[in-house]
């Protein structure tokens, strides 16, 4: 998982939680696209990674970025940082041949959901502890981000 700065190292944490759950390894990295572009192209070219998290504010080029240097799949997660706005719409709006799948304003567990559900497509047993998760949360819909799996 790569993150556009420091201060987004909170958010990013849930991810890392979720997935840690699941038992989905997880490192992350703090990688700005615009300023430190060599680092995330080391990061991109990780032949470990299966799925890639990427979480930025303001211009959120991050996903985009990491994106446009793999062929793995992108999980953009737009954070909100001012209007909120800018960084929905620079992860949803990629030009075309560059997709990023794309997850609501600090999104960050759904995030976490979705690259476990596209691990699964290369782990199956992913998918049974995806439907623990499920039922779980329709047996507590109140729990805040769910129950753990």
């Amino acid at each position: 998982m790569l993150v556009g700065s420091r201060s987004d190292l909170e958010l990013a944490e849930k991810v890392r939680e979720r997935l840690t759950e699941f038992r989905v390894p997880c490192d992350v990295q703090v990688a700005s696209a615009h300023r430190n572009p060599d680092k995330v192209d080391r990061i991109v070219r990780d032949p470990e990674t299966d799925v890639f998290v990427a979480m930025a504010g303001l211009s959120a080029a991050l996903p985009g970025v990491v994106a446009a240097r793999t062929l793995k799949p992108v999980i953009g997660v737009p954070l909100y940082r001012g209007l909120g706005l800018d960084s929905l719409l620079s992860v949803v709006q990629m030009p075309p041949g560059i997709p990023v799948a794309a997850v609501g304003l600090d999104a960050a567990e759904n995030a976490a959901l979705l690259a476990t559900e596209m691990l699964a497509l290369k782990y199956p047993k992913l998918n049974s502890a995806l439907e623990k998760y499920r039922a779980r949360w329709r047996e507590e819909p109140s729990a805040g981000g769910g129950p753990a799996p």
